[in-house]
């Protein structure tokens, strides 16, 4: 890409930060937006940002290697250390998940991401769906410019090959680290670099220039079944992001299918595989109405209440838990769930008696007369009653003095926690806030 070619394709964008690994594509790619700053362009403002992922014994002098290059090239550099989770992706995936969120948390206002990906990369990328068996959605493969983390992450090298890279940073004497795991071919995307790619380009000279030909395709016809299908998925979701499946019964399979994948894309789930999208509508979205199904996908289930799917995050939760809130009662976060506080916008009820100790609790026993009902009744059946949600009750704190409920902040209030003129507090609950 000449630096025309990319002051086209960087504007307006005039704040970047550059994914720099040190390696051979992102040191090109941080080289020519550095030129592009030097002659066309001296008002660009350029950041780098390595990620230290410890998975290397050289890590720490790719490290120094990196910020030796930013000086050189008066380029400001950061280095993000990060520790990878072991949450079932396997290490190329929990590496790519740490690493780009580590790019998330360093943005700035205004600022867009670049990274290196080319159009070796891309091939690998659409083989690597194929194998998966993935759909056209899949097969798309990656866009130059997409959304990410409320901006832009921007691919400038995407049409260009591995050796156009290697003819730049020739040209320009560069140098770059070598990371011995990328020779590595237990690895998918490094056995077919290694040893698939090359074969079908000896055979076929411009094979990745066609596949991403085939790639682009794929995300046309996606992008028109995504406005073809908007206005449908539209009147089929609730406010909240639940949808309805009484409205499907009677569409085909792919019609369906589509919609659901649309549906998890609104929700910001990883596309689950053809066989995974059968078991939520067979199991899930058809299973008896008395039933509580569920099905997990990452760190989120699939559950159905009253004729909707749901998207619900998973939480663990101690129902055996009791959590004092002394006085003077200041804003006290539940762990993973929210924050209890007193507010003017939050719910009436009666302040606690200086000799009542007030704690919040997961469960209740016996029977319960609420504010707006004649008859006591079970929490279970007031929970029933109210069109609460299974995820969501068990996610509910209940607010007691001593042993006597008073409320599930904003849902019920019981009788003995009725505010009167004398005595009432505000009660908030706001889920999924921590101070």
């Amino acid at each position: 890409m000449t630096s025309r070619e990319l002051q086209s394709f960087l504007h307006p964008h005039r704040q970047l930060l550059v994914a720099f690994s040190g390696g051979l594509d992102s040191t090109v790619l941080l080289h020519q937006v550095v030129t592009l700053r030097d002659t066309l362009q001296p008002g660009l403002n350029i950041r780098a940002m390595h990620i230290h992922h410890g998975l290397s014994p050289r890590a720490d002098s790719w490290v120094e290697h990196c910020r030796a290059i930013c000086e050189k090239w008066n380029v400001p550099f950061e280095v993000a250390y990060v520790q990878l989770p072991s949450g079932g992706q396997g290490i190329e995936g929990e590496a790519r998940a740490a690493r780009y969120q580590a790019l998330s948390d360093s943005l700035l206002a205004g600022e867009v991401l670049l990274t290196a990906q080319h159009l070796d990369d891309q091939c690998e990328t659409f083989l690597l769906a194929l194998k998966r068996g993935s759909g056209p959605a899949g097969l798309a493969s990656m866009l130059a410019i997409l959304p990410f983390s409320d901006t832009l992450l921007l691919r400038p090298l995407l049409a260009t090959s591995r050796a156009q890279l290697e003819e730049w940073a020739g040209v320009h004497r560069l140098s770059w680290i070598e990371d011995e795991s990328n020779q590595d071919d237990k690895y998918d995307r490094n056995f077919l670099r290694l040893r698939v790619v090359p074969l079908l380009q000896q055979r076929w000279p411009h094979f990745s220039r066609s596949v991403a030909r085939s790639a682009a395709l794929c995300g046309e016809q996606e992008q028109l079944l995504d406005e073809l299908l908007a206005e449908q998925l539209d009147n089929l979701m609730s406010p909240e992001g639940a949808l309805h499946i009484e409205s499907m019964l009677a569409m085909s399979e792919a019609r369906r299918f589509a919609l659901l994948r649309r549906w998890l894309s609104w929700h910001r789930a990883a596309m689950p595989s053809r066989a995974s999208l059968q078991r939520l509508w067979q199991e899930v979205a058809l299973s008896r109405e008395d039933a509580n199904p569920r099905l997990r996908l990452g760190e989120h289930e699939i559950r159905r209440f009253q004729g909707e799917l749901y998207w619900v995050p998973l939480l663990t939760i101690d129902r055996e838990k009791s959590y004092l809130w002394p006085a003077p009662y200041h804003p006290m976060n539940l762990p993973g769930l929210g924050m209890i506080l007193l507010s003017e916008k939050g719910m009436p009820v009666r302040a606690p008696a200086e000799d009542e100790i007030v704690s919040l609790r997961f469960k209740a026993s016996g029977l319960l007369h609420i504010v707006g009902r004649d008859k006591r009744r079970t929490l279970k059946k007031i929970w029933q009653e109210l069109r609460i949600p299974p995820w969501e009750r068990d996610a509910t704190p209940l607010l007691f003095y001593g042993e006597q409920l008073i409320a599930a902040p904003g849902i019920f209030v019981t009788r003995e926690g009725q505010a009167t003129e004398h005595s009432c507090w505000h009660i908030d609950w706001q889920k999924g806030v921590e101070q």
